[in-house]
């Protein structure tokens, strides 16, 4: 993953890189969970945020980084291109019973995303599930660019 090796080992909520930024974290809200992703780049910040919603679904710090799976979404604008990004992450989670660990965006232009996750299939004996994540919302939808690279908050149906 870009940006380095992640820790698992700080407060609740938080995942931070090598270099002790954090990549994410999990927002409260009365009826659905948010994330709250960050990258210093536009693909850093998918790859990240994708990351989030995983790890929002399942324990991730179990999943083997077997096989490589390509994602590829379209959208409007930016927001729209990270609202469908995060539902094929979460189409493979909930369709394909495919759990991912490690996230990469080789592509990313204006109106289309194309990368990969590294994961592998459910396995019931391993992998345990968090929070049935039902979709990806506008609700609430942020992304904004600012100094320090890119953030966005999004808002998941549970």
């Amino acid at each position: 993953m870009a940006g380095g090796e992640i820790s698992y080992n700080k407060p609740l909520g938080l995942r931070y890189n090598r270099s002790e930024s954090a990549l994410f974290e999990i927002l409260e809200h009365t009826a659905d969970i948010g994330l709250r992703a960050r990258g210093k780049t536009k693909a850093e910040l998918f790859a990240n945020a994708a990351l989030a919603l995983e790890s929002i679904a399942v324990d991730v710090e179990s999943v083997r980084p077997e096989s490589a799976y390509p994602i590829a979404a379209t959208g409007e604008d930016d927001q729209a291109l990270l609202v469908n990004w995060l539902s094929e992450v979460l189409y493979y989670l909930d369709g394909g019973r495919i759990v991912m660990c490690r996230f990469q965006v080789d592509e990313l232009e204006r109106g289309s995303v194309r990368g990969r996750g590294w994961g592998e299939p459910w396995d019931n004996t391993r992998h345990r599930a968090k929070v049935v994540v039902k979709g990806v919302t506008y609700h609430q939808l942020k992304l904004t660019k600012d100094s320090q690279g890119w953030c966005a908050e999004v808002f998941l149906d549970i």
